[in-house]
Formats: C-alpha cells, structure tokens, sequence
C-alpha cells in the first residue's frame, strides 16, 4: 500500500513538473518575441540612431553570411563559436574540478576551512581581468592563458556555493548516520554531498555565466579566432551588424547550455521526487 502511495505521489510530482515545463517553455517564447518585437521596433524607427544598433534581421542576415564568408575577420561563424567554445569550457571545466571538491570540503572540515579560507579571502575581490598581465608573463597568449582567466572568473562561484551547500546539511541526519556507525568520511559522501547538490548546481550555472561574460576579455589576449575576437573586430571595423551577432551567438549558447544544465540536474536530483 505505502508502495503504491509512493509511485502515485511521484508520478503526480511528475505530471505536475511537465505542465510547469510546458508552460515556462511557453513564457520564455513569449519573452524572448517581445524582445524581439521590441527591438526591431527600436531599430526600424530610430529611437537608438542606426550606428549603434541594427534590427534582428540583420543579424540574422549576417550570421547567415558568416557560415560562408570569412571576412572582414578572416574566420567562418563555426571556426569562432568552436574556438570560444574551447576556450571557455576548458576553463569552466578546471574551476568545477578544483572549486566543487574544495569548497565541499572546506565546508564539511573546519580544519580545511580554516587553512585555505584566509587565502581565498585574500584572492577572492581581485576581478579576473587583473590577473591578465599575469597570466601574459607566466603562460604566454595561448590557450592557457585564456582559460586560466575563465577559470578564475567560474571557480569563486563554484567554491561559494559548494561550500554553503554543505554547510546547509541537516544536522540531524548527520546524527542519524553517526548513530549507525557511519565514519565522518561516510557521512559526507552519502549524507552531506547529497545536500549540497542543489546550492552545487546553482553555483555550476552562475560560474558558467561568468565564464561567458569574461570570454570577450580572454580573447583580448591576441586572438585570432573566437566570438570574442569577432566581436572586438567588428568594433575595429564599425561593423555593428557583426558586434552584435557574436553578442547573440554567445546568448543562444548561453540558452543551449542552461537547457542541458536543467537535464543534467533533473537527472541528478531525481531522488527528491522519490
């Protein structure tokens, strides 16, 4: 009998999480159209002069062209978003490797705490885009040096989150498993990991957003592919229909990865339905 209380409570749970799905897909549409709408009519009428913005069609119109045309920059749209894409999630991927174990672990242990939070507090208020003459001197223009940039800007949020996560853990399931017999290491993998996880995956989605927005300053390290590096010509050559097509390529990523970030955590935290 539990049993099938159980099943008929996790299939309401989700039913009820379709519908809402459904009806935020429909909300976001609606939301971006009136974008849209909004500003094409901004454009069309010249509310903002015709130097400083064109309409959506135009940069549909050039993201068209640039799938077949290299210029003005030299490079094809797909050459660029690979090339960002690189770039970006080889940083993005070293801050959730480093900052999501330490930051767990710094919450669970106030020994780790206490000997690498000072250091982190020391680091934390100096922006990522300070770091560039460093990473200039030590790694050179390359790769590296780019994603050690992203990196910085994706691993404070990763750490933060992941640390206030753990720190959120009931206490008394903590005791429930101490009075099982459960290890302090055990009681973290199996009771306080699982906490964690939404507050985990809410930082994984701010570091990516920061990943992103500090990409145009990592590929100002001398670039010769990326959107970032399109968007900085196209200002080089009053192109404003190409500064605001990488803006919209970027923002069309951002969407694609938001969309398999909700996958991933739905899939993740499927025990919260059960």
């Amino acid at each position: 009998m539990e049993q099938r209380i159980r099943e008929s409570k996790k299939r309401e749970a989700l039913s009820r999480m379709k519908k809402e799905g459904i009806r935020n897909l429909c909300l976001g549409i609606a939301g971006i159209a009136g974008l849209l709408i909004l500003w094409d009519m901004v454009a069309r009428f010249g509310i903002i002069p015709k130097n400083l913005i064109v309409s959506p069609w135009e940069v549909v119109k050039t993201l068209a062209v640039k799938m077949r045309d290299t210029k003005p920059e030299g490079s094809l749209l797909l050459a660029h978003i690979t090339s960002s894409l690189i770039v970006a999630l080889s940083g993005y991927a070293l801050a959730l490797l480093i900052g999501i174990p330490l930051g767990l672990l710094m919450g669970w242990y106030k020994a780790m705490d206490r000997l690498i939070g000072p250091v982190f507090e020391v680091l934390r208020p100096v922006p990522p885009i300070a770091w560039i003459p460093f990473t200039i001197i030590f790694l050179g223009i390359g790769l590296e040096a780019k994603a050690v940039i992203i990196f910085l800007s994706a691993f404070i949020p990763c750490l933060i989150n992941s640390y206030s996560g753990i720190k959120l853990t009931n206490q008394v399931y903590v005791n429930v498993a101490a009075t099982c017999g459960a290890s302090r290491w055990e009681i973290f993998c199996r009771v306080g990991i699982p906490s964690a996880m939404p507050m985990v995956f809410a930082g994984m989605r701010i570091s990516l957003g920061n990943a992103w927005s500090t990409l145009v300053a990592a590929e100002m390290l001398a670039a010769n592919k990326g959107l970032g590096y399109m968007i900085l010509m196209g200002r080089t050559y009053g192109r404003v229909d190409l500064i605001m097509s990488g803006m919209v390529m970027i923002g069309i990523l951002g969407i694609i990865f938001n969309a398999v970030f909700d996958r991933v955590e739905r899939f993740v935290l499927r025990w919260r339905l059960e």
